[in-house]
């Protein structure tokens, strides 16, 4: 299918997917859209790459009533900067059709009266109880990347919230795997619900033939400096020719502009002058390409399903494709149900010529430091991307600030002919407590990222009814107060203080305290 038209979206939806560079549907829009547009429950077996947002956004956006003055729409996401960043996306859309998106845990104005309502479950739930949003007209629920959801303990808030909205109603649901638990979840609130791919189609991996290894490396946004990066390496090497696959004319023509401004002309597939080819329309692109020896291709983009994928590198013998670590999961269900077996391909350049130091240092502090703060500010991550993906992130950003420090612990200061003075514990009052919903995971990460004072320097955090308190280094407190005041977390402005020894409430809950990793509840 050519256009978006063909699936009956209307002109003015369509002139807003084409000014976002969205100009063909993928198979699962392809797929979707009508299925959604007559009312139908969905699972979609998709997640991030395969075009998911679109799918399910331009048929409701066309199914939603535009005067409505409260949430008609909802959509549950895993953390709340997934439900601001897919509200953003959808909001560009919208603003062709006229309705209201807004998200909550952000600066929306009156989510409540948003015909498009996004958040998390929890977040829901608190808006729902405390009587800020009315959900009782809510026609649609969108629960997306239910995996994710699953993964973070998220489903009994997602039933708990369907207990405020109508039983009859539409419901979508997008996962990569679809676990049994939201397989479960689908058959008992989403009945008859079609399933987009069928899941025979997504499982099979017997049925495609072996096509051999497709590499892929793992950049950030933006993924222009990544592609770079790999057109200089290929270059490098014995290739004369890269053919750089992008989603959209408008994505081409960006990377272009990037490549050249670095020195790297690019221009149309099969135009031997210049060593970048910039290609969007596969077949055509391959076409032009082929005959042409030495030419390495590139998914600047994950291939959107299947046939992309086999257009694109099924005579290139592989290639790259680039991918960001949310795509991962799309990516590993497109190359199996192709038939390519995923082979990483990280950066050839090793900036780490003195690797074994810096390993020797990283185990030092494994062993000698208080890591267990540190643990507890990067879970959000490890639920998102592999352990080792985030440490790997974590030493490329030191060593970016500074060099690996010597093995040498540097002099501590001391008193003339004694030890170190050891630092002394403060504790800070913050206005913010166990009736906010706050986990001690919030605080500590309100208190590095705001301050930059790392997780060494907070010790025990004791979260109460109404308020928290929190040790911090005597050294670091005044900073940790002028930072955090004024600031808000978990939707309340927050007053910090030094602690005046105010009583303490019945219940509390504590974090980690030093020396030791994190409490957990009885």
């Amino acid at each position: 299918m050519d256009s978006f038209e063909e699936l009956g979206l209307s002109p003015e939806l369509v002139e807003a997917l084409a000014a976002e560079g969205i100009e063909r549907p993928t198979p699962l829009q392809e797929a979707s859209i009508p299925v959604l547009r007559r009312g139908n429950n969905l699972l979609m077996a998709a997640g991030p790459g395969a075009g998911t947002l679109v799918a399910w956004g331009a048929a409701l956006l066309e199914r939603v009533d535009v005067e409505a003055t409260r949430p008609q729409a909802l959509v549950l996401t895993a953390t709340a900067e997934g439900a601001r960043g897919l509200a953003e996306s959808l909001q560009r859309l919208a603003v062709a059709t006229g309705h209201v998106v807004a998200a909550l845990e952000s600066p929306w104005v009156l989510p409540g009266r948003a015909q498009f309502l996004f958040g998390t479950p929890d977040a829901v739930l608190r808006a729902a109880r405390a009587d800020d949003v009315e959900l009782d007209g809510v026609g649609v629920l969108v629960i997306d990347q239910a995996d994710r959801v699953e993964r973070l303990g998220g489903l009994g808030a997602v039933e708990e919230v369907m207990g405020f909205l109508p039983r009859e109603g539409q419901r979508v649901v997008t996962s990569l795997p679809v676990t049994a638990a939201i397989d479960d979840l689908v058959e008992r609130h989403a009945r008859r619900a079609l399933t987009v791919p069928t899941l025979t189609a997504a499982g099979a991996a017997s049925s495609s033939p072996d096509r051999g290894h497709l590499r892929y490396r793992v950049i950030g946004e933006p993924k222009e400096e990544g592609i770079l990066e790999v057109v200089a390496e290929i270059l490098d090497s014995d290739a004369r020719h890269v053919l750089l696959y992008c989603g959209s004319e408008d994505r081409a023509a960006d990377v272009g502009d990037y490549l050249s401004l670095h020195g790297f002309a690019a221009g149309a597939p099969g135009d031997a002058p210049v060593p970048v080819w910039l290609g969007v329309q596969e077949l055509e692109s391959r076409a032009a390409a082929e005959g042409t020896d030495d030419v390495v291709v590139v998914s600047c983009d994950v291939p959107v399903g299947p046939d992309s994928l086999d257009r694109r590198h099924g005579r290139s013998g592989g290639g790259y494709v680039l991918v960001l670590p949310r795509e991962m999961a799309h990516l590993r269900d497109v190359a199996r149900r192709t038939g390519y077996t995923l082979k990483p391909a990280p950066p050839t350049s090793r900036p780490l010529d003195e690797g074994a130091l810096f390993r020797e240092v990283i185990a030092k502090a494994i062993e000698d430091e208080d890591v267990a703060p540190y643990l507890v500010l990067l879970e959000p991550l490890f639920e998102r991307y592999d352990p080792a993906e985030v440490a790997a992130a974590a030493a490329a950003l030191l060593r970016k600030r500074a060099p690996p420090p010597p093995p040498a612990s540097p002099p501590s200061e001391a008193p003339p002919g004694g030890r170190p003075t050891p630092k002394a514990w403060v504790k800070v009052f913050l206005s913010v407590g166990e009736r906010d919903g706050l986990t001690p995971k919030d605080l500590l990460g309100a208190i590095t990222g705001e301050t930059d004072v790392p997780g060494s320097e907070v010790g025990k955090i004791d979260i109460r009814e109404s308020h928290s308190v929190v040790e911090v280094r005597d050294t670091v407190a005044q900073k940790v107060i002028a930072a955090i005041n004024g600031t808000t977390i978990r939707g309340r402005a927050v007053r910090a203080d030094f602690d005046r020894g105010r009583p303490r409430s019945s219940g509390s809950r504590s974090g980690p305290a030093r020396g030791r990793g994190p409490r957990r509840g009885p």
